[in-house]
């Protein structure tokens, strides 16, 4: 029985591909390295130019640009074509005739996800990885494959406000903690007493307001410029705080609702740019009128406090429907740049790195890991934060040039293609000149 329907439900040829997804997709895993780098390279400074690597001059500018325009919407846009590639998966596999198999293949696929995401973590040391996110989000997309995409709609934005209801509740607790804080501190100052609340209050103030001191930051350089496994151990409670603490208070809403959302896209042809110009146009300048002019304000808002941290965690009671609207601007934005066939090379260049966003992912970990610790070039925290930049460009460039190539040669990348072996529990044709096929999920 199961030779039977085995080759109907076999990934899809490459003629048959769509092209926009491939597009789209390649531009959000570039994007999303411009927000990695300063993680990669930098001790405690991904959203906090102050702490370390320059907040003035060009440093300043580049958290600038890349606050206002990048910020949560390339991960925003990657989040929405795994939902998509959801969709896609199970209605190939659907139509096919895979039955019941369709769930065993969707499950399997998300749980070597899951398995990579570790691996991500922990060996390939990026504490700031999303299979693992993605994977634990994507368990709970298989059962929505078929809700009609005005619920999946309304589904992904009722998540959204309820993520941001939870953020409008930390920010109360911080500013009763705030207050509550600086009257101990006034109190202590005056030469009286704390009692046990007022000790407690304070210390929880002081050590949600202060910023890492020079030692602190040295002594996280010192970590990062030793060996590999010595990173590795190092490592091991960054990474156990962001696939537990972190994952569940801000990734699970954040991820789950864009991929929701993006299921819906998928389901109305947005991503296949279909739509007419004036449909890409009017989404294009609608979601950038309100996104930049939120995150305009959320930016500016925090300069002016000097990256208080009060007011940082006051702009993020605005943060998801900012970035929600960046991404549907650069959605639209997009979608009219496949549309118009305009710089084909380029966009050649960008489906390549598309169809290779696994491969490519885990090669900007690989590749900055070399550059940045110990057991490479030991360049962490060595570059000020604009410099960081040139690295990212390089890393553009190298992709966008050796993607095409590769595939030139070969089905898949090679990450895509363990992926999909071992989704399928068969070893699948790897080089062109086999008889090979090719699957649209490349880089869920």
């Amino acid at each position: 029985m199961l030779s039977s329907i085995q080759p109907k439900f076999q990934p899809v040829q490459a003629a048959n591909r769509i092209n926009s997804l491939d597009v789209i997709r390649g531009i959000a895993l570039l994007g999303i390295l411009l927000m990695n780098i300063a993680g990669m390279g930098l001790p405690f400074a991904y959203s906090n130019p102050t702490v370390y690597g320059g907040a003035e001059g060009l440093n300043l500018k580049a958290w600038i640009v890349t606050n206002m325009f990048f910020e949560g919407t390339m991960r925003g846009m990657f989040s929405m074509l795994f939902g998509a590639g959801v969709i896609l998966l199970t209605t190939r596999l659907e139509k096919g005739g895979a039955g019941i198999r369709t769930a065993d293949i969707y499950y399997r696929r998300v749980i070597w996800l899951f398995i990579f995401g570790i691996i991500h973590a922990y060996l390939l040391l990026w504490d700031g990885e999303i299979l693992y996110p993605y994977a634990l989000c994507g368990l709970f997309l298989f059962p929505l494959r078929n809700v009609i995409p005005k619920k999946l709609l309304i589904g992904g934005l009722v998540i959204l406000f309820l993520g941001t209801l939870w953020t409008f509740s930390d920010y109360q607790n911080m500013k009763q903690q705030k207050t509550e804080g600086l009257e101990a501190a006034a109190i202590k100052k005056d030469g009286d007493s704390l009692n046990a609340d007022q000790t407690a209050a304070l210390k929880k103030w002081e050590n949600m307001s202060k910023k890492k001191t020079d030692e602190e930051l040295q002594e996280e350089i010192d970590a990062r410029h030793q060996g590999y496994w010595s990173n590795v151990l190092h490592k091991v409670k960054t990474n156990q705080m962001m696939q537990t603490r972190v994952m569940y208070r801000y990734f699970f809403y954040d991820i789950l609702a864009f991929m929701i959302l993006g299921m819906a896209f998928f389901k109305w042809r947005i991503f296949h740019a279909e739509k007419s110009n004036k449909f890409y146009l009017i989404m294009m300048l609608i979601g950038y009128a309100f996104g930049l002019s939120i995150n305009y304000y959320e930016t500016t808002s925090i300069i002016d406090s000097n990256f208080d941290i009060m007011t940082i965690e006051k702009t993020g009671l605005t943060y998801d429907i900012g970035r929600l609207m960046m991404t549907f601007g650069h959605i639209g934005l997009i979608m009219l740049f496949v549309k118009s066939g305009i710089l084909k090379f380029l966009q050649k260049a960008l489906g390549a790195v598309g169809r290779m966003a696994l491969t490519n992912y885990l090669m900007h970990s690989i590749i900055t890991a070399f550059i940045f610790l110990g057991f490479g070039f030991s360049m962490y925290g060595m570059l000020e934060r604009h410099e960081l930049y040139y690295i990212v460009f390089s890393i553009w460039i190298a992709q966008l040039i050796y993607s095409p190539i590769w595939l030139k040669y070969f089905k898949y990348g090679p990450f895509e293609w363990l992926w999909r072996s071992l989704t399928y529990g068969k070893k699948q044709p790897f080089k062109k000149s086999t008889v090979a096929v090719v699957d649209n999920q490349d880089s869920e």
